[in-house]
């Protein structure tokens, strides 16, 4: 190896060890517990070519290439994941593909990170939204467009608002997985109740505290929203307003937060004024608990993932009719829309050549219409396939739970600029935390609106340029 090889080679090391020694900093502080995972492509004609390669992987029946696929979906989502990659595997010789869970994102981050250039990672690793800057910058990946240009996949059959967020300086860097967005769950029942309409939810933020003071009474309370980091985001893009500077980090690193602005004071002071009007029941960080207040018909409106639609219907059951709606914005927003949230694939370019087209194959058969049309209908997240929409199993699920077309709606109905594509930030699990804490301070009273916003500003300001530091 020559000297300047050699030089880039230690260059390439020492930024992956600064970034790991970070994220551990950062998934230690990461709050875990609400990430979108625990609530949310090509023709099937095209599913067979590989890039450069005219449809052959390499492998053959009796040595088929072996891909390693780690991801953190448990339970019923966990089991339509080993679906996806029976299927796939009943069809094909050449490769096999083994799903490994891993635990949370931040779990399953950690150990990537422990095997980062190692050789002995995964061929594919599912990361959440969040973790999409310290993935680029580890320089650990190939970009999911090196295989879509080399295939001339059409991007076009996908999902442009889901493409978005993983999109960087006009490249596709991983494949959307398991995308949702947020949405606001309310009780028909309730709403009648209180003489208000039950099909026209409240859209803007004024329309939502008047709906709840209609709805608190006889010890029910009008709203409950989880103090969740994913809700100020979404609550900022829902104004056409960026989260961090330079474009919200897509036209370059990110070097400051932007929360104290009159985008995060508008929010707090609407959530502030909700709880101390006695309207809005405060239990915390959890969505959990906001789910299972709502599920008992306790409170009468909440915030979640769409996602969680399927639960929440099935939990609710015939006691009470469940209705959904745009996530509110603020009066007079009209430049803004939803940012979406859960996770993506990467391939990781330590692996053979080989390999990593073999992934590539996998994760075009992930994308198929009927593959993201059984993924839809068993996980509860968006199809990323437009295509899948019109497979009769997706027509179907939507007959049984109409309130998912306004997750759709909403999805099409947003703007896709650089607010709605998401903020875009190294330290963002932490950047989290900190939001958080701010918002319990504000509610809890121990701050000020413009007090805590500011703080919290200043501290995530001073991580960005720390990681920052790392990586330029």
């Amino acid at each position: 190896m020559n000297r300047s090889l050699k030089s880039i080679s230690k260059k390439k090391s020492v930024v992956i060890v600064l970034l790991v020694l970070l994220l551990a900093l950062m998934t230690a502080c990461s709050s875990g517990g609400n990430t979108d995972s625990n609530s949310g492509g090509g023709s099937s004609s095209d599913s067979s070519a590989s890039p450069g390669s005219n449809g052959s992987s390499g492998g053959n029946r009796s040595n088929p290439i072996k891909v390693t696929f780690w991801h953190s979906m448990g339970g019923e989502v966990g089991q339509a994941v080993d679906h996806l990659v029976a299927e796939f595997n009943k069809s094909r010789s050449d490769i096999q593909v083994e799903a490994i869970y891993q635990g949370s994102y931040d779990e399953s981050l950690s150990k990537m990170k422990t095997a980062m250039g190692s050789g002995t990672g995964p061929t594919i690793v599912q990361v959440y939204e969040i973790g999409s800057r310290f993935m680029i910058d580890s320089k650990a990946i190939t970009p999911m467009q090196k295989f879509i240009d080399a295939d001339n996949f059409d991007l076009s059959e996908l999902e442009e608002n889901i493409l978005g967020y993983y999109t960087f300086d006009g490249q596709l860097y991983s494949m959307p997985f398991n995308t949702s967005n947020p949405i606001l769950y309310y009780n028909k029942t309730l709403f009648r109740e209180a003489g208000l309409d039950p099909e026209n939810p409240p859209r803007t933020f004024s329309e939502v505290k008047k709906a709840a003071e209609a709805l608190t009474k006889d010890g029910v309370y009008g709203a409950s929203f989880a103090i969740y980091g994913w809700f100020m985001e979404q609550l900022f893009a829902v104004q056409g307003q960026e989260y961090v500077d330079n474009g919200n980090g897509r036209e370059g690193l990110a070097t400051r937060s932007l929360l104290a602005g009159e985008a995060g004071t508008t929010v707090m002071n609407w959530w502030k004024d909700m709880i101390d009007s006695k309207v809005m029941l405060n239990l915390g960080r959890s969505t959990a608990d906001t789910k299972t207040a709502f599920n008992a018909g306790q409170v009468a409106m909440i915030l979640d993932s769409t996602a969680a639609l399927r639960g929440i219907v099935d939990t609710v059951g015939g006691s009470f009719e469940v209705g959904t709606g745009f996530l509110p914005r603020p009066d007079g927003a009209e430049d803004g829309g939803v940012i979406v949230g859960g996770a993506s694939l990467y391939i990781l370019n330590d692996r053979p050549e080989e390999e990593q087209k073999a992934a590539w194959e996998f994760i075009k058969f992930v994308v198929s219409p009927e593959q993201q049309a059984y993924w839809h209908v068993n996980s509860g997240y968006f199809p990323i396939t437009k295509a899948a929409y019109d497979q009769p199993l997706v027509k179907e699920n939507l007959e049984k739970f109409p309130q998912f077309k306004t997750a759709v709606d909403q999805l099409h109905q947003s703007k896709l600029n650089n607010a709605t594509k998401g903020a875009v930030m190294g330290i963002f699990p932490e950047a989290r935390q900190i939001v958080e804490q701010a918002m319990e301070e504000i509610i809890n009273g121990a701050k000020s609106v413009e007090q805590a916003l500011a703080d919290a500003e200043k501290e995530i300001t001073e991580k960005i340029q720390a990681y920052n530091k790392t990586v330029q």
